[in-house]
């Protein structure tokens, strides 16, 4: 029994020392090209690290890492002789040049994985031109103070504390007694109090010794500055107090508010049914507030809510409904009530009479007009002595 375990053992780990051979010994899994390109200028010192480290030096205690161009069978070297070396992990090259160019092919691997992944790098000229095509895009809202970041310079810096670093504002260095602008020999930058003028591109810079030679090493950071959102004190503009509506009928109440330039995110607005929320007040959903519209006309802002009864009862018509709207300006409230609708109208009753008025008048005025006509035509045949005899009697009578 005892041999027959030893035998069965010896066999599992000839298996296991086989697959890890096998495994080890197989093609690399590619991961494809990583989706941040790398832009960097000619003539200064560049880093690329390879994307896959970081979740490998997390899982594994040793791993292997080399690096190729897309167009070459030969490993970057590890020394340092050359300008293009590798340490650490990274892809060294002391100083860049457009020739540098291209797709670089990192490969991670250790004893029982291996995987690749794509960097692609761009090299510009140094020229005023490149710099919205290499900037690194930073925000600070209007109005506060914040921090500008130098970024990339780990590599270089390491465990250096006598590192300076100068600040410019559109390529204008800038002072280190200026209040607006603070530890600008540091690699954070602070601006107090900034405002739409601070935006624009700055540019941080340091040396970088290498084999005897001093290389610059820049930084350029486009600097949005954030308009803060805005409150404005809100305005109901509508319902009217009061709303006529039939019983049985189905009714919707809409609730505009006015916000000017403000924004709607922060603006509360609901309804009230007696001091209750509507649907604490009806929980059988007769009544419920509709979807909440936000939409803007002549660029101002507004927001709405409607009431819906499904359908209106007469208790309705004694209810105490209010629309509510509150933000960190202000609040209010538009009371509305519910009216029953005439079911008898004086306006309906009179239009036929007025339209029978208006016929019989103007039957009278014809006949009338008819009238005058006749006795007018008569007097003039009287005088001028008309000469048919036949109808002289009936002119004479009808003027009679």
């Amino acid at each position: 029994m005892f041999l027959l375990s030893v035998l069965i053992m010896g066999v599992s780990t000839f298996a296991v020392q086989s697959e890890e051979h096998l495994v080890a010994a197989g093609s690399c899994r590619f991961h494809g090209r990583h989706p941040k390109t790398r832009f960097k200028v000619e003539g200064e010192p560049l880093v690329l690290t390879c994307p896959q480290v970081l979740h490998w030096e997390s899982t594994s205690a040793h791993v292997n890492v080399t690096w190729r161009r897309n167009d070459s069978a030969v490993a970057v070297p590890g020394e340092e002789e050359s300008r293009v070396w590798v340490r650490d992990g990274a892809l060294w090259i002391v100083p860049a040049s457009q020739a540098d160019s291209g797709t670089y092919i990192c490969t991670v691997r250790n004893a029982s994985y291996c995987d690749k992944m794509s960097v692609e790098l761009r090299v510009f000229e140094k020229t005023d031109a490149s710099v919205p095509l290499i900037f690194y895009p930073q925000i600070i809202p209007l109005s506060a103070s914040g921090l500008l970041v130098c970024p990339d310079l780990s590599e270089f810096i390491g465990n250096r504390t006598d590192v300076e670093i100068q600040w410019y504002k559109d390529s204008v260095p800038l002072d280190q007694d200026n209040q607006k602008f603070l530890n600008v020999r540091g690699t954070r930058l602070l601006v107090n109090n900034v405002s739409m003028e601070d935006a624009g591109y700055y540019t941080c810079a340091m040396t970088y010794a290498h084999k005897g030679r001093q290389y610059n090493i820049t930084r350029n950071i486009k600097l949005r500055v954030k308009k803060r959102d805005e409150e404005t004190i809100p305005v109901i503009i509508s319902p009217h107090q009061t709303i006529s509506a039939s019983l049985g009928s189905r009714l919707t109440i809409p609730c505009k508010v006015f916000l000017g330039a403000g924004i709607h995110t922060t603006t509360l607005l609901w309804w009230t049914a007696n001091n209750t929320f509507i649907e604490d007040a009806y929980h059988g959903g007769r009544v419920t507030e509709g979807e909440r519209q936000a939409y803007s006309e002549n660029n101002e802002n507004y927001i709405e809510v409607p009431l819906i009864f499904d359908p209106v009862r007469r208790e309705d018509l004694h209810t105490d409904f209010k629309c509510v709207v509150r933000n960190t300006m202000s609040s209010q409230t538009l009371r509305t009530t519910v009216k029953e609708a005439a079911t008898f109208s004086w306006e309906i009753m009179l239009a036929p009479l007025s339209l029978i008025v208006l016929v019989l008048g103007g039957i009278w005025m014809h006949r009338r007009y008819k009238r005058r006509t006749g006795k007018a035509y008569g007097l003039m045949e009287l005088k001028t002595g008309h000469p048919d005899s036949q109808s002289y009697p009936s002119k004479i009578k009808e003027i009679k």
